[in-house]
């Protein structure tokens, strides 16, 4: 079977912190030795691997290091791994997003992406507009895009806002659209990162299936980054596992996937960040703290289910007047969706410029013993994306004693109620 895609020893090295060398005789070395002598960077040589979680010597981290693979033709590839792992810079390297440090790479055929909400879109466009734009980057003729438009409307379900700017697209409507012209323009190759997880349930359940049927139908090579195993599971035959940026295995999804299961990620139930440019988000909203705990319970104790679950957001606030909305995804360990909630945070008046700190708790006796994930979004007006940030916390909930009864084992399934049980005789019987 010919190969679609070839990676060989590819890394990307990122500068933290101040750019350059600091020094005119440390970059004209870099320069010499790059651009002249056509060797490796050696101020890229002490540069660490991207573990989040230590604080480094260096300001390079490796945000992949040295990844060899290979994906034949036809070929559906699930990448896993945990929050910077390396995964969208992976495919945003293979998009020709962004290039290698190191390394490189060999594509056979055309490749359709789909990273990022509005990636690729014209937002002064419309809808329809961006559909010929992405038909034309593809090298694809006009006829031939008319040909397909109707299919791609149909799919997307976006028809009353064709001829709309997709600038006042929710990012709903951005991904079914986005995914609907990815699917189904003539692409030999097509990548798809964790952004299907903002539409609904039924549409990822649609993707899912479409990205089957091109597959096996159309013979197209598929690269699927997504957190939800089992969603990875239903598409993929192969899957590599990504950890701290470098490749930790490959081989038939499921080894795959329970290798990434058994690794473990450990619980995650607080995080703090100082507030400034290095704090999660962006210039409309920056997180300063997250945490999830057991209410009325020292952090140091377990959480159980009989527990009442409380999160806890403090973020600092850059609009005025902004309708600001908060809402929590929930998944398990095998990826599968939970629950999603959230809030206005102020619906009436909309918050003011400040820090701010936004409270939601779980009421006991809802969740099942397992480890759970979090994921958070800032929006505005429920419309638009301020600022997304995935795996955030992650807890492991207990059995709680009282509720055990006289099964000691774990319970299947996702909630663990606790029922009001009553017994009464409603006949008596008589020989």
């Amino acid at each position: 079977m010919a190969k679609a895609i070839k990676v060989e020893n590819l890394s990307k090295a990122y500068q933290l912190g101040q750019f350059g060398t600091n020094t005119i005789s440390g970059d004209v070395q870099r320069w010499w030795t790059t651009k002249i002598l056509g060797k490796e960077d050696p101020f890229h040589i002490i540069g660490e691997s991207n573990v989040r979680s230590v604080k480094g010597k260096s300001n390079i981290a490796w945000s992949l290091k040295d990844i060899n693979f290979e994906v034949q033709q036809g070929e559906a590839l699930g990448i896993i791994g945990q929050n910077g792992a390396g995964k969208s810079t992976l495919l945003k390297i293979l998009s020709r997003v962004t290039s290698p440090t190191q390394g490189g790479f060999k594509i056979k055929g055309r490749v359709a992406s789909l990273l990022e909400v509005g990636t690729g879109f014209h937002p002064e466009l419309s809808g329809k507009e961006n559909i010929f734009l992405n038909g034309a980057i593809l090298g694809m003729r006009k006829h031939e895009i008319k040909h397909r438009l109707d299919e791609i409307v149909d799919f997307a379900g976006i028809e009353r806002y064709l001829e709309t700017p997709v600038k006042r697209y929710s990012s709903g409507m951005y991904v079914r659209l986005a995914f609907a012209v990815a699917a189904h323009l003539d692409a030999e190759i097509l990548i798809v990162d964790e952004v299907l997880a903002v539409g609904d349930a039924e549409f990822q359940k649609k993707c899912i299936g479409k990205m089957g049927d091109i597959r096996k139908g159309e013979g197209r090579t598929i690269l699927f980054v997504s957190h939800n195993l089992v969603s990875v599971k239903a598409l993929c035959s192969r899957g590599i596992l990504l950890e701290n940026g470098q490749l930790l295995s490959e081989g038939n999804v499921n080894d795959i996937i329970q290798l990434y299961r058994e690794g473990g990620v450990n619980n995650l139930t607080e995080q703090n960040w100082e507030i400034g440019i290095d704090a999660p988000g962006n210039d409309k909203i920056r997180l300063k703290r997250a945490a999830v705990f057991a209410e009325n319970k020292p952090s140091s104790e377990p959480i159980t289910t009989a527990d009442n679950i409380v999160m806890e957001f403090d973020f600092l606030n850059q609009l005025d007047h902004g309708n600001v909305d908060v809402t929590v995804d929930i998944f398990d360990s095998e990826g599968v969706h939970v629950t999603h909630f959230g809030m206005i945070c102020d619906k009436e008046n909309g918050l003011m410029k400040g820090l701010y700190r936004t409270r939601g708790v779980l009421p006991c006796n809802l969740l099942n013993t397992r480890r759970y994930i979090f994921h958070v979004l800032f929006g505005l007006n429920q419309r638009e994306v301020l600022y997304r940030h995935e795996e955030i916390l992650i807890m492991e909930i207990e059995d709680a004693i009282e509720t055990r009864g006289f099964n000691f084992a774990k319970f299947p399934g996702i909630i663990h109620p606790v029922c009001s049980w009553e017994t009464k005789q409603i006949q008596q019987y008589e020989n």
